[in-house]
């Protein structure tokens, strides 16, 4: 992931009492992760997973819940990569309609809703998609509106009735919508989320059930015993400690990495799966944006233009990856593609290059087979090696807590299975196990502004950690409430305050400065991570 274009900006400086209880919180982190290998490397885990993205981090939240021992690594931060490198959606997925996938919408539509009414509604926010049709575009207005009708049908009208109307009515909804040759525009409800958001959540989760989880541990090797791999040789990134993990069961959740990690089982295993590459870029909003632009680029691709997080995120591309994963990024040709395809729906000025504040790329992982990756199937794919280990590769938030729960019955009924006897049926598991800080952001919002508000809590900062972290939102006021110094924003014009960056560092796992901006605040996306806030974010680590 890149920024062309950091913006420029004071932050809030760190005085020198910050800077020094950053130091002593940097030994108390160094011994958390201290440890933490510690208890990794004693006994034996009933399941390692070796990866913690989107599969990795609901497959180790399901296990553990199931009562197995559960330890979990990723040589880098959890979603770190690909998985937080999405369009950010939460979606039955309209376009599916067309090649006849009519169950498979309603399933996503399902879990679209338990997600949004359940699980996470303190992080998975509706969302209103217009989707227009212009004159000699792909597609006619009948057919997308009866199109939007079905889709709207399938979620039960949950999200209100598919419909389509005038290129008046869109434009007062969206004033930087291209109406030039515009016919008319159909109208459906999906959600959307912030991904790096969700999948911390998702490792508190796992860990508050029992889970014991651990990012910048690289995996080096595996462990074999009598040619069954039986744990993995890992070492800490950040200080270069070795340990070796010891599990009944080894599964390899690395996603693009898939197939690195399948030869370290097997040297001579050939692909296993192929890699697309989407690329997105965040522009600042100079107009109100209430609802998202899904626009027709052929008779298949969509291109998408969404408000979020206060910013405008447009993408994605499609195209085939053959290089190291590591290397990703949006390039400027992904660049251009993208605005070229935005143009065809958002006027000219609201996608000026000067706007631009992010620009980044994530891969898919789908599997192998003819055609091009833009026709490749979108499912998951679990394979065994023939050291035992179990591969799983490909799959999306919408359906993240399926596909965890999927996998974990494979699990169960692999002949021979080292762990089936340990664990409770998948059927029995409580199914709609809420994220930690389930509650409705708006009476969080209300609460933190009327309860003796904290020092710098406005209106702007209140939503966002509301919607952000639910009703967990109040112990990061509780920081500021401690120390009224913590209730600073990081950068003068995002919401984010430095009792955000305390937390993150003392309850989610965050061991760099990347893991904090990117990650657990929204401030790079913002084009707000300058030196100034870099520093400041150093400080409280003690980096």
């Amino acid at each position: 992931m890149n920024n062309p274009h950091p913006a420029a900006g004071p932050a809030t400086a760190t005085t020198t009492a910050t800077t020094t209880a950053g130091a002593s919180a940097a030994r108390e982190r160094a011994d958390r992760r201290a440890h933490t290998r510690e208890r990794l490397s004693s006994g034996t885990w009933d399941l390692l997973v070796v990866g913690g993205g989107i599969l990795g981090t609901s497959v180790a939240w399901h296990a553990a819940q199931s009562g197995l021992r559960v330890a979990m690594v990723d040589a880098g931060d959890f979603a770190g990569a690909t998985s937080s490198a999405s369009s950010k959606l939460v979606h039955g997925g309209l376009r599916y309609l067309q090649t006849g996938a009519v169950r498979l919408v309603a399933e996503n539509h399902h879990e679209r809703r338990v997600l949004a009414r359940d699980v996470a509604p303190h992080l998975v926010n509706p969302l209103t998609f217009h989707l227009p049709v212009y004159r000699g575009g792909p597609h006619g207005a009948a057919k997308l509106g009866a199109g939007v009708f079905a889709y709207s049908a399938l979620s039960a009208f949950g999200d209100g009735v598919g419909r389509v109307i005038t290129p008046h009515a869109a434009a007062a909804v969206n004033p930087g919508l291209r109406t030039e040759g515009l016919k008319a525009v159909a109208v459906y409800g999906d959600h959307q989320m912030n991904d790096s958001r969700v999948a911390v959540m998702t490792v508190r989760a796992a860990v508050e059930s029992g889970a014991a989880v651990l990012n910048h541990a690289e995996v080096t090797g595996l462990r074999f015993t009598r040619g069954r791999v039986t744990g993995a040789d890992v070492r800490d990134r950040l200080d270069g400690a070795e340990f070796g993990i010891d599990a009944r069961l080894v599964l390899n959740a690395t996603g693009p990495w898939v197939d690195h990690l399948r030869r370290l089982e097997d040297p001579g295993a050939g692909p296993s799966v192929r890699l697309s590459k989407g690329a997105h870029v965040v522009l600042r909003r100079t107009v109100p944006w209430r609802a998202a632009l899904a626009t027709p680029v052929d008779t298949y691709r969509v291109t998408f233009a969404l408000p979020w997080e206060d910013q405008l995120l447009l993408g994605t591309t499609d195209e085939a990856y053959e290089g190291d994963p590591a290397d990703v990024r949006a390039t400027d040709a992904d660049i251009r593609q993208i605005l070229d395809e935005a143009s065809l729906s958002v006027r000219d000025e609201h996608l000026d290059r000067s706007l631009i504040t992010y620009a980044y790329a994530g891969l898919r992982v789908l599997p192998g087979g003819p055609g091009g990756v833009e026709s490749a199937r979108r499912e998951t794919v679990v394979t065994e090696g023939k050291g035992g280990m179990l591969s799983v590769a490909g799959g999306k938030w919408t359906t993240y807590r399926h596909i965890g729960r999927t996998v974990l019955a494979q699990l169960a009924r692999r002949p021979g299975s080292p762990v089936a006897e340990e664990m409770a049926p998948v059927r029995d598991l409580v199914r709609h196990v809420p994220l930690p800080g389930v509650a409705n952001p708006n009476a969080v919002a209300r609460r933190l502004l009327a309860d003796r508000p904290p020092a710098g809590m406005d209106e702007h900062t209140a939503r966002h950690l509301a919607t952000h972290y639910g009703s967990l939102a109040f112990d990061v006021a509780r920081l500021v409430h401690e120390d009224p110094a913590l209730g600073a924003r990081v950068h003068p014009d995002g919401p984010d305050i430095l009792a955000q960056v305390v937390y993150a560092r003392d309850r989610e796992w965050a061991e760099t400065v990347d893991d904090v901006l990117r990650r657990r605040l929204t401030l790079t996306v913002r084009g707000l991570d300058t030196e100034e806030a870099r520093s400041a974010v150093a400080g409280l680590l003690g980096a």
